[in-house]
């Protein structure tokens, strides 16, 4: 089998490539080759590749920039997963296709569905609401798999590298503890990932969610955070973790309140649920100290 995973770069791609190499060849692009901006260079790397399989974990991941580049979020997050799966669908191939848990607004209480009704908040949200659509629109090839919170030891940073970079320098950190959702280890995720796709057949072409299991605050994670990069070694001078509400941090996109997905249909395939958020947290740190 011959895959072709987008966002080279970006930290899900580094987790996924080295684990779908058990799966088939891997061709992994990044922009200079495949840049999800402009559709003919979309066109051109999936007709030269022919790939059976396209993991798309390439993104316009920047929420609050989004809001002053909406075109450009669009174009990569909205209009390029489009053109990707009718590409697939021109070669009877099969697309895997990353969301976000911001499609939905964070009004409901309960852990979201698939089927539930989805209403993203800003820039960011919207144009991934409309890369699944266009998918949708495209044909029937593909799955699509939401997630949240999604942190990892490659990429260019996130939540955890954050903290750990703030808490080297400081003692005292503000963070918002009135927004909910599931931390996501990219080593789950992708291990998750590759899990499908022996099992990809059309019956369970469609839409899914996957998020490490158990729901915390930012604040939450933080402390979590502090707390096994002390066990580890880590070298920290923090002292203190000030819980904030997310209005006294406002920022350019609004975020959702309570995003917390349910993974109950993808644990259906994988046919266990996805580990606890704590656990992986642990070992994504492990990781970073080796």
């Amino acid at each position: 089998m011959k895959i072709l995973l987008t966002g080279g770069s970006g930290q899900l791609a580094q987790e996924l490539h080295p684990i779908l190499l058990s799966s088939g060849e891997v061709i992994g692009v990044d922009r200079a080759r495949l840049d999800l901006s402009q559709p003919e260079t979309i066109r051109q790397a999936i007709a030269e590749i022919q790939p059976h399989l396209v993991v798309n974990a390439g993104a316009y991941t920047a929420v609050d920039k989004a809001e002053s580049e909406p075109e450009l979020a669009q174009a990569v997050n909205g209009i390029a997963p489009g053109i990707i799966a009718e590409e697939c669908e021109k070669l009877g191939a099969t697309l895997i296709h990353i969301s976000t848990d911001y499609v939905f607004d964070g009004s409901q209480g309960y852990p979201y569905r698939e089927t539930d009704s989805t209403n993203p908040l800003g820039s960011y949200g919207k144009s991934k609401l409309a890369g699944e659509e266009a998918i949708r629109q495209a044909g029937n090839r593909h799955i699509i798999i939401r997630t949240a919170w999604v942190y990892g030891n490659g990429g260019k940073g996130n939540f955890v590298k954050t903290m750990l970079r703030l808490g080297k320098d400081r003692e005292e950190i503000r963070v918002v503890a009135d927004q909910i959702g599931s931390p996501t280890w990219t080593g789950d995720l992708a291990a998750g990932i590759s899990q499908i796709i022996p099992e990809i057949q059309p019956e369970i072409f469609g839409t899914y969610q996957y998020t490490n299991s158990g729901v915390c605050s930012w604040y939450d994670f933080a402390i979590a955070i502090f707390e096994e990069a002390e066990k580890l070694g880590f070298p920290l001078k923090i002292k203190r973790v000030i819980p904030i509400t997310t209005a006294e941090y406002p920022t350019p996109a609004k975020r959702p309140a309570f995003s917390v997905l349910s993974p109950v249909k993808i644990s259906g395939i994988l046919g266990t649920y996805p580990p606890y958020w704590r656990e992986s947290l642990r070992q994504m740190l492990t990781r970073e100290v080796k």
